[in-house]
């Protein structure tokens, strides 16, 4: 019942869109059901659908009226969604619709991710294709799989499929921003394997890093805020001395997220020892990151008594190596851009790291606008894991998408937006990565621009859409439609 307040909000016909979306479960690379739904929801308005040779959902709309002159427009978001519970929440995001509320203005999810990214999109399409009287050009609509885990399915997207030349995509998060460009993307992947040991003996403690505010990894990255991972690095070096032996650690949420939680569980031989080093640690790292986390909570606890073949744990050489390992590895904002002031043009971040049973499992995400760029710092992530001797994959590269200060698209929608709301809107390129630079590979003479409403803290169980935004994002889209008819 707590979704029906959603679908009073206006506009209706978005709103109750972006309802009946986040009833499906939509995780990337599991995306069958809410291709379903939407191929489902284009039978009913008698529009013709398919699924491309990529997964993709591919919808076509002729054009109202009297504009069948027009050239057609492709209408471009991504169908998945991160999936983030809130520390300690248990959901089930393959089963459980998300669930909303209405929060002074803004819409949130109950402890999740809200899937406004890039729901919103998906549901101002939805609600186009839908509607009778709207103006609008013949519309083809490009519905992706897969953006938030690598964009496989933009990268799967075949030439020839689309005969449109400009592309609208619905995936940017400030209502007053026209994105023309953004960063590219690659996944480095680490797996280490360690001889276990049974030696270990003393009390067996859980350390746990939580409250950091976690967030998009491209949005957020140039926000100073703190990554789990690196800060249990800290932790476990300063208490070397009297941590007998790491046994597990677990850490991050997903690819493309900044970890804001990291546990690790130790047997600690000296517990006097251990405490003092522990507090002098944490409250340095509290008073570091007082201003940027607030939230921040690092505790220890006490777990059990390590009992006989009671816990394998890592040998004293290859802890310390991998906490080596774990604090060399760069993070964060690594160069700022010389041609677009204020954008982060390379960066990188420490996604996740799962430890136990004779592995490692660690995840990183890098950026950049440049392209030579974004392979050093990867080859940078990677260095201290090849000096450790771990394997080391990159996968799932994407390049960006470069700025086109001449787009006919920008300067009509820069037109339209300043007739609507008498002033004039924001152009930037982004740090996060848009499927627009993947689709260009497809269609290099596509006139591409990025816009939506505003969204804050993407990625994590903080996010939230404006309800105003929403409106004024719908207000703008349709009077570019009819614009373009």
């Amino acid at each position: 019942m707590m979704n029906e307040a959603i679908r009073s909000l206006e506009p209706h016909a978005l709103w109750n869109c972006f309802a009946d979306l986040n009833a499906v479960p939509r995780p990337s690379k599991k995306e069958e059901r809410v291709k379903a739904f939407v191929s489902h929801f284009a039978q009913r308005h008698g529009l013709e659908c398919w699924e491309d040779s990529g997964g993709n959902v591919i919808i076509k709309k002729a054009a109202t009226a009297n504009q069948k002159e027009a050239a057609p427009v492709i209408l471009q978001a991504h169908l998945d969604m991160v999936h983030k519970a809130a520390d300690g929440l248990s959901f089930d995001f393959e089963n459980q619709g998300i669930e909303m509320w209405i929060d002074e203005g803004w819409v949130r999810a109950r402890g999740t991710t809200l899937g406004a990214d890039n729901g919103i999109g998906v549901a101002a399409i939805l609600a186009v294709l839908a509607s009778k009287d709207l103006v609008h050009p013949p519309l083809e609509v490009l519905l992706t799989t897969d953006e938030e885990q690598g964009m496989s399915g933009a990268l799967r997207l075949q030439a020839g499929v689309l005969r449109g030349k400009t592309l609208l995509n619905l995936d940017s998060e400030e209502d007053d921003t026209f994105t023309i460009g953004c960063a590219g993307g690659i996944d480095t992947q680490v797996t280490w394997h360690y001889a276990e040991s049974r030696e270990a003996r003393g009390a067996l403690m859980e350390i746990r890093i939580a409250g950091l505010r976690g967030g998009h990894s491209g949005l957020c990255i140039h926000e100073g805020r703190g990554n789990a991972i690196k800060l249990m690095a800290r932790v476990l070096a300063a208490c070397d001395e009297c941590v007998a032996a790491l046994s597990e650690m677990s850490g991050g949420s997903a690819r493309n997220a900044i970890p804001a939680c990291c546990t690790a569980r130790v047997v600690v031989r000296d517990e006097a020892a251990f405490t003092t080093a522990f507090a002098s640690v944490a409250r340095e790292i509290s008073e570091e990151f007082r201003a940027s986390e607030p939230e921040l909570k690092i505790t220890a606890q006490h777990v059990s008594p390590v009992k006989d073949d009671a816990a394998t744990t890592l040998k004293a050489g290859d802890q310390r190596a991998l906490i080596q390992a774990m604090l060399a590895v760069v993070d964060g904002v690594c160069r700022m851009s010389a041609e677009v002031p204020g954008l982060v043009e390379t960066s990188s971040n420490f996604s996740l790291i799962r430890l136990g049973g004779g592995s490692v499992e660690g995840f990183g995400l890098q950026r950049s606008s440049v392209e030579s760029g974004k392979h050093a710092v990867a080859a940078a992530f990677a260095a201290p894991f090849h000096l450790l001797g771990a394997e080391v994959r990159h996968e799932g590269s994407y390049p960006g998408w470069r700025p086109a200060a001449d787009s006919a698209i920008l300067r009509r929608m820069q037109r339209v937006y300043h007739d609507l709301f008498g002033q004039a809107a924001h152009v930037s390129a982004c740090h996060a990565g848009l499927e627009c630079g993947v689709i260009a590979r497809s269609y290099p003479d596509l006139d591409m621009i990025s816009f939506g409403p505003d969204i804050e803290e993407a990625h994590s169980e903080n996010e939230r859409t404006r309800i105003a935004s929403v409106q004024k994002f719908w207000t703008l889209l349709t009077a570019l439609l009819a614009d373009l008819a």
